[in-house]
């Protein structure tokens, strides 16, 4: 077996990594000492509670407070932090904590994870990470402990913003208040949604983009890559925020709140299943584009949106190539960033129709957000995931898991990676397009 693993290339070992964690998290929460006396849950909802959460999604066939010890809840809280800053990543982390060296092969999976390109600095990266990760939970769970203090006794309020903190920082919309109520009734409270979105944010930048934040000190010293990230997440931010806030009967808080949690997050301070169809829609598009890469996000991610949107508006003005910030993408990103988009709506749009088919009572859109929400790990729900049949909570399994590894990983950990050999020898083909 171990002979088998060390032949696998980073990015299959990878998602059996993914795919092992969220074994061990179903045969955790089915164990006794996580299970509240009196309740009884189905081992396809124990692995879709623990799929969703080592996909840092939050989509929930039962509810976590309802349903599950403090124990069992302790382990929804590992799976998220696992899921969250990579499996590979833990496990070095481990390893450095036990004083062990760091092997190649363990510096090449964590090279793949973050999508970083050298190994130089690796183990730093990873400390680095580790503490930050700390520090942003830490401050988080403070923060929220001042709200979640004024309504419940000592011990549940200090577990609940611990909880709490490490759902939102690692982008993972799972509640621990019952009643399958998420942030509904904290709607008007400001602090809170402020420390939340606060931490979905930064979760969803991307530890390299943090780390670029940190070194540069200023936004003209930063990477292109940086850049893009920063600028785009605030325009979608912008814009997330004025689409519902025009669609729907929101406070301006709600609306921004909203915009933050539907990029990859999934806490939600009012109803999903009374929003309209065009608020939905706006959250769709935003679930799918998600969070940026190397993040704790999901989604096709901002820099393939911006990669689109710029070839896009590039093509219509007649133009060969696509510029943004005085840069230049080259073919094979341009290639990427539209084969990834392709085959992440024919996921979405296959598995809806799937869903939508074996539930017929369920409406299209609702099923579409819900495949969108899996995909992007985001966890936002119109209230139909608890009622859905096993084969479609099966389906939404795998999308979650497509959508934490990547489309595009997914796919090479399956097939065998073939190197190109020398230039093409075929002649060019010329068709007229449009």
């Amino acid at each position: 077996m171990i002979r088998f693993l060390k032949k696998q290339p980073p990015g299959r070992l990878i998602a059996l990594g993914f795919a092992a964690v969220i074994l061990i998290g179903s045969a955790l929460l089915m164990l006794p000492i996580s299970i509240r006396p009196g309740v009884e849950v189905a081992y396809i909802d124990a692995l879709f509670t623990s799929t969703s959460a080592v996909c840092v999604t939050g989509l929930i066939a039962v509810d976590a407070y309802d349903n599950f010890t403090v124990f069992g809840q302790a382990v929804l809280a590992g799976l998220i932090q696992i899921g969250g800053l990579g499996v590979t990543s833990v496990g070095v982390g481990l390893i450095l904590a036990a004083g062990r060296r760091v092997s190649i092969k363990g510096r090449s999976l964590v090279k793949e994870a973050l999508n970083v390109d050298s190994f130089q600095g690796m183990v730093r990266l990873i400390q680095w990470v580790l503490k930050v990760t700390l520090c942003f939970e830490g401050a988080g769970a403070v923060l929220s402990f001042l709200t979640f203090s004024q309504d419940y006794p000592l011990p549940r309020a200090l577990w609940t913003s611990v909880f709490h903190s490490v759902a939102a920082f690692n982008n993972s919309g799972f509640d621990i208040l019952g009643g399958m109520q998420n942030l509904i009734p904290y709607q008007s409270d400001v602090l809170l949604n402020l420390v939340t979105c606060a931490l979905i944010i930064f979760g969803g930048l991307g530890f390299l983009v943090m780390l670029d934040i940190r070194r540069a000190g200023s936004f003209r010293k930063l990477t292109f890559h940086s850049k893009v990230v920063i600028t785009t997440t605030a325009a979608l931010l912008a814009v997330g925020t004025l689409l519902l806030k025009a669609t729907e009967d929101m406070t301006w808080l709600g609306a921004f709140f909203h915009s933050v949690s539907a990029r990859t997050a999934g806490f939600s301070t009012y109803s999903m299943g009374e929003l309209t169809n065009a608020g939905l829609f706006t959250l769709i598009l935003l679930m799918f584009i998600g969070a940026c890469p190397g993040s704790t996000g999901g989604g096709i991610k901002t820099t393939t949106f911006t990669v689109l949107a710029a070839t896009i508006v590039c093509t219509i003005r007649g133009k060969s190539e696509a510029v943004i910030l005085r840069h230049r993408f080259s073919t094979p990103t341009v290639y990427k960033a539209f084969t990834l988009t392709f085959v992440s709506i024919l996921l979405v749009f296959i598995d809806a129709g799937v869903i939508s088919s074996l539930n017929p009572d369920i409406l299209y859109i609702d099923c579409l957000y819900e495949a969108t929400s899996a995909f992007g790990t985001v966890g936002l729900s119109a209230s139909v995931t608890p009622n859905l049949d096993p084969i479609s909570k099966l389906i939404l399994i795998f999308t979650m898991f497509v959508g934490r590894v990547g489309p595009l990983s997914f796919g090479l950990s399956i097939l065998m990676r073939h190197k190109e050999k020398g230039a093409s020898i075929y002649p060019e083909g010329r068709m007229i397009i449009g």
